[in-house]
C-alpha cells in the first residue's frame, strides 16, 4: 500500500524556528511524524536580518525534524510574515470570445490575471490571489463556472502582497541550507486551515496568531477571506517592557513573563512579590506581581487595540459569528482571551491545530499551529488528489471556505 504524501512545513519565527513533518491523508487529516525546533537568531519580526546566523538555526531545526521523524527533508512549504505584507480585495473580469459561449479553464486563468492588474508598490510581489466569489453574466453564488454558458466571467479575489526582497531572502536562506522551497505561504492563511472548520468560516471568524515578533491576522466573512495583514508587534515587545520596567535582564524578563505573568489585573494579593534568585552576574530581586501583570496587560491591550482599529477600517467585526480564534506563543499568557473578549466584543477562543493525529504535544501546542497549517495548505494545493480541473478547483475552494 502506497504511503500517504509527506509534507514539511517550515516557519521562521522571531523566537523559534519550527519544522513539522507530516503525512497528508485522503480524508483531509494530518498525521504528525516529527517536529524540529531551534532558537531563532538572525531573525527580527519574522524577517531575516543576519543571513548566516539564521541559516545555521534553520539547519538545526531541519536536522532535528529529520532525526525525530526518520524522514530526509528535500523540500518545504515556507511560511512568511512581516509588517510589509498586506492584503486587499479586487475584482477581475473577462469577456468570453464571440466564437464560443462556454466558460473554460483559460477564462478562469484570465480572470485571475485581470484581478492582479492593479497597482502595487514597485518593490512588492504577489504572494496569494485568494478566490472569494464568481459571477457569470451577473449571477452570483456560482461555485464552479467551468462548463457554464455565459458571455462574461467575473471573480472577486483577496490579494496578498509584500516586499519581494524580504520574502526572497527567506527563500534563499532556506535553499542555501539545502531543501527546495515548493511555495511560500502567508502565515495566517496557513494557520487558519487547521484552526477553522467550514462552518466557522461560513459564520465569520477572526484568526489572530500572536507570536514572538508579529501579530498576524486573517478575517473570514461568509466563508471567504476578506481581510489579512500583520502588525510588527509581538511577545518580544512585552519582554522588552518587563526588562526596562523592572530593570532586569532580557532573559530573566522572558522567563518571568512565561512562568509568572498574567494579562489580568487585580488578581494579586496586596504586596505579593515574586522572588528572583541570586545567580552569577545577577544579584537577585523581588518583583511586585501586580506591577508585572500591569506591564503585560498594557502592552497586550495596546496590540489588540491597534488590531481592532485596523479591522474597523473595513467594517467586518460585526459579521464574525464564530468569534476570535487566538493562537501563537503569546496565546499562552494567562487571561489573554478575557482581555481579547473585552476589546473585540466577541467570544475569544484559545485554539490549536484540529483534525491532526500523531504527536499530541505538537498539535496541542499553539506555537506549532502555523507550521502544521502549512502542511494542510500544501495538501489542498496538490493536483494529484483529486484529479482533473474540477477536482483541483473544488479542493482549493474548500480550503478557502467556499465549498
Amino acid at each position: 500500500m502506497a504511503r500517504d504524501p509527506i509534507v514539511v512545513g517550515l516557519e521562521i519565527g522571531t523566537s523559534k524556528i519550527c519544522a513539522v513533518v507530516g503525512e497528508t491523508r485522503g480524508d483531509g487529516t494530518i498525521r504528525i511524524l516529527g517536529v524540529g525546533q531551534a532558537p531563532s537568531r538572525g531573525v527580527r519580526k519574522g524577517e531575516i536580518v543576519d543571513f548566516e546566523t539564521a541559516g545555521k538555526c534553520i539547519r538545526e531545526a531541519l536536522v532535528d525534524a529529520e532525526e525525530k521523524s526518520d524522514v530526509m527533508i528535500g523540500s518545504v512549504y515556507l511560511g512568511v510574515t512581516g509588517g510589509h505584507i498586506v492584503g486587499f480585495n479586487n475584482r477581475g473580469a473577462v469577456n468570453i470570445p464571440e466564437d464560443r459561449d462556454e466558460i473554460c479553464e483559460e477564462d478562469f486563468e484570465d480572470v485571475q490575471a485581470s484581478a492582479r492588474e492593479v497597482s502595487i508598490p514597485a518593490q512588492n510581489m504577489f504572494v496569494h490571489s485568494i478566490l472569494k466569489n464568481y459571477y457569470v453574466d451577473g449571477q452570483d453564488g456560482v461555485l464552479n463556472p467551468i462548463g457554464m454558458l455565459g458571455r462574461k466571467l467575473e471573480a472577486d479575489f483577496h490579494i496578498i502582497h509584500g516586499v519581494a526582497t524580504r520574502i526572497k531572502n527567506s527563500v534563499r536562506c532556506v535553499k542555501e541550507v539545502g531543501p527546495d522551497v515548493l511555495d511560500v505561504v502567508f502565515n495566517p492563511l496557513a494557520t487558519a486551515q487547521v484552526l477553522l472548520d467550514q462552518n466557522q468560516k461560513g459564520l465569520g471568524a477572526l484568526v489572530v496568531d500572536f507570536g514572538g515578533g508579529t501579530m498576524d491576522y486573517l478575517v473570514y466573512v461568509d466563508g471567504a477571506v476578506r481581510q489579512s495583514g500583520s502588525l510588527a508587534i509581538g511577545g518580544d515587545h512585552i519582554t522588552n517592557d518587563i526588562s526596562l520596567g523592572l530593570r532586569i535582564p532580557m532573559a530573566k524578563a522572558e522567563r518571568l513573563k512565561i512562568d509568572e505573568g498574567s494579562v489580568i489585573l487585580g488578581n494579586s494579593r496586596p504586596g505579593e512579590v515574586i522572588v528572583l534568585k541570586d545567580e552569577t552576574g545577577f544579584a537577585g530581586k523581588e518583583v511586585e506581581r501586580e506591577m508585572l501583570n500591569t506591564i503585560i496587560h498594557c502592552r497586550v491591550r495596546e496590540a489588540f487595540e491597534l488590531l481592532k482599529k485596523r479591522l474597523e477600517e473595513e467594517g467586518h467585526l460585526p459579521f464574525l459569528g464564530a468569534g476570535l480564534m487566538l493562537t501563537g506563543g503569546c496565546s499562552l499568557l494567562k487571561g489573554i482571551n478575557h482581555l481579547a473578549e473585552e476589546i473585540f466584543g466577541m467570544p475569544a477562543h484559545l485554539t490549536h491545530a484540529q483534525t491532526v493525529s500523531g504527536l499530541t504535544s505538537a498539535f496541542e501546542n499553539p506555537q506549532f499551529s502555523t507550521a502544521i497549517g502549512l502542511i494542510k495548505y500544501a495538501d489542498a494545493m496538490q493536483p494529484e488528489r483529486p484529479t482533473g480541473l474540477f477536482g483541483r478547483l473544488r479542493k482549493k475552494l474548500s480550503i478557502f471556505g467556499m465549498w
